[in-house]
């Protein structure tokens, strides 16, 4: 491991080399620009010497200053105590790092003479002693003491504030927290409250330390954001709940570029005001966001935005595609954003507005990245409308294994074990899906179902009572929402409250009359719970015309349409759609020969 590790921007590496010699000349190593060995990680590379290194020089440029890299390596070896910063052409340090003293080396003309650079020698002459000094006493045998149980720590991070003035923009409030909430997953020595469980306190009125009581956790942190002009502002605030008192608040102002430094800088700062130590594995991790661009990552973050608070709705999911294929023509390398446009492309494809089922989409995610799991997820999806049942299963096993906290991964398992008539296996997925996407109105009544399938009459009363609930809060801000309106009706029906139900859809016909998964759960509730077979069947003569090979496949799986199996109208409605899209696929067999 070498002494010295100096941090910089690629693009300086010029002027950075006669630096380095000047170093090199005191006799001591350099670890700057290696040659890495072809297969070795080079993350775990850099963590391992920047965390071995005596002493670190960060250069600091306009190149620099931007680079998060380089300003969490800079934070690192701060908060080891070994940075030695120096600075050209008079670059506008990051503000935790201003306190430190940095050598100016606009004038020093590369020679090793001048005295700026003889003071930054000197300063990591003094460094690097420190340093072996340090290292030596750790190594030497201690006297066995008890010490005291490390302090067990757990946060909840509340949705930040929108303070911006605009409601559109809270998608980007929300993408910061869950961002956050994400950074502190990665530190092992932190126990962070899920997403489901903070965003359940949004837009409610209640103090830290009621909420830290209640959910159980010795911190909570809060917030506000507000984006206007390129600019983003932050505040933030960790308060010890046991004690009722603020250990740690900041207010950043930055450029929006700057966002993904500010994020790293705020989960930073939380370990440290918490005195944790961070494992180099866990630094690694907290730097890597899937991108380095700020445009693709917003984007992103308007794409999920659109995919949590839409339930398998043809229009949103057609912004998803949009949203995610110009994040990843923005960047090709952007995992997230490749498995989230494969989700949409294979919701429009089973609705049959799109050819594009999403499966070369997914699979240059998981080229991207094999450890993603919500493209695991997706692939299984996909897999499971192709009709491959045991690859689908593979899939979302994998996916579960990677990321058993995943709501892509319980969700598309429930669906799985829906359709294979498993149904105990899912309600345990969708009991999970409800405690990890407090939106997820469509998770709700797949759990009616599966209830009503084993015969749980209380099981499917508990779960429609939350499935009317959580469409209610939904149609509160949306009350044109179709897709939350056929959700809630169907729950309706499940309670047994057949006059709202039925309110509740003469409403909607209105609104989107052809609207394909509103008339599909429509039937669902007037098959079941009303036990209205011709109501039903009428509610799905459109629903035919236009049906898919996957929905199909789909309906004729559905307990819910059991009782309708042996019905002459529905049989003639099953086999006119299995003509017409054998007709269909042969007429692509055609073209595709002729051409």
């Amino acid at each position: 491991m070498a002494d010295v590790f100096v941090s910089y921007a690629r693009a300086d590496k010029a002027r950075v080399a006669p630096l380095v010699a000047a170093i090199e000349a005191k006799g001591w190593s350099v670890w700057w620009d290696p040659e890495i060995t072809p297969g070795q990680e080079f993350d775990d590379q850099i963590d391992a010497e920047l965390m071995s290194a005596k002493a670190v020089v960060v250069v600091w440029t306009p190149t620099s200053v931007v680079s998060r890299w380089v300003r969490g390596e800079a934070r690192d070896a701060a908060d080891r105590g070994v940075l030695v910063p120096v600075r050209f052409d008079q670059a506008r340090l990051p503000i935790d790092v201003r306190a430190i003293h940095t050598t100016d080396l606009d004038d020093w003309n590369e020679n090793p003479d001048s005295a700026p650079v003889q003071a930054c020698l000197h300063a990591l002459a003094t460094m690097i002693a420190h340093s072996a000094a340090a290292q030596a006493a750790a190594a030497k045998p201690q006297a066995t003491t008890t010490k005291d149980a490390a302090p067990h720590y757990s946060v909840c991070v509340l949705p930040f504030l929108n303070m911006s003035g605009d409601p559109e923009q809270e998608y980007f409030s929300d993408g910061i927290t869950e961002d956050i909430i994400t950074d502190l997953n990665k530190v092992s020595a932190l126990e962070v409250v899920s997403r489901n469980s903070a965003f359940a306190y949004k837009g409610k009125q209640m103090d830290a330390s009621g909420i830290a009581r209640k959910l159980k956790v010795t911190h909570v942190l809060e917030g506000s954001v507000r984006r206007a002009g390129g600019r983003v502002r932050i505040t933030a605030q960790l308060t010890d709940a046991a004690k009722d008192r603020q250990v740690w608040a900041e207010r950043y102002d930055r450029d929006t570029d700057d966002i993904f430094a500010l994020q790293d800088e705020i989960s930073h700062a939380i370990v440290k005001a918490l005195r944790l130590q961070l494992l180099p594995e866990e630094r690694r991790e907290i730097r890597r966001r899937g991108t380095d661009s700020v445009e693709a990552h917003d984007l992103y973050l308007v794409a999920r935005q659109i995919y949590v608070s839409t339930q398998e709705d043809e229009r949103g999911s057609q912004a998803i595609v949009r949203a995610c294929r110009r994040a990843t023509e923005i960047d090709p390398r952007y995992a997230q954003a490749w498995a989230l446009l494969a989700w949409g492309q294979r919701s429009l494809s089973a609705f049959g507005a799109d050819a594009d089922d999403g499966l070369a989409a997914v699979d240059r995610a998981l080229a991207l990245n094999p450890e993603l799991a919500e493209a695991h997820a997706v692939k299984a999806d996909i897999l499971r409308t192709r009709g491959e049942m045991d690859a689908a299963l593979a899939e979302a096993a994998a996916a579960l294994k990677l990321d058993p906290e995943s709501y892509e991964a319980n969700r598309v398992a429930g669906r799985i074990a829906y359709l294979q008539h498993r149904f105990k296996d899912a309600v345990a997925y969708y009991e999970k899906t409800l405690g990890l996407m407090e939106s997820d109105v469509n998770s709700a009544m797949m759990l009616v179902s599966s209830y009503h399938a084993l015969g749980d009459a209380a099981g499917r009363l508990r779960a429609a009572a939350v499935a009317v609930q959580r469409a209610d809060a939904v149609l509160v801000h949306d009350q044109n929402n179709v897709a939350v309106i056929a959700f809630s009706a169907n729950a309706l029906c499940a309670s047994g409250e057949a006059e709202r139900a039925r309110a509740r859809m003469n409403r909607a016909l209105l609104i989107d009359p052809d609207n394909f998964t509103m008339r599909y759960n429509f039937a669902c509730g007037l098959c079941v719970y009303q036990h209205d077979k011709d109501a039903a069947l009428d509610m799905l003569e459109p629903v035919f015309a236009r049906i898919t090979e996957d929905w199909l496949r789909y309906m004729q799986a559905d307990p819910d349409f059991e009782s309708l199996h042996d019905h002459p109208r529905f049989q003639a409605m099953v086999l006119a759609a299995e003509a017409r899209l054998a007709a269909a696929k042969a007429t692509a067999s055609v073209a595709i020969a002729g051409s």
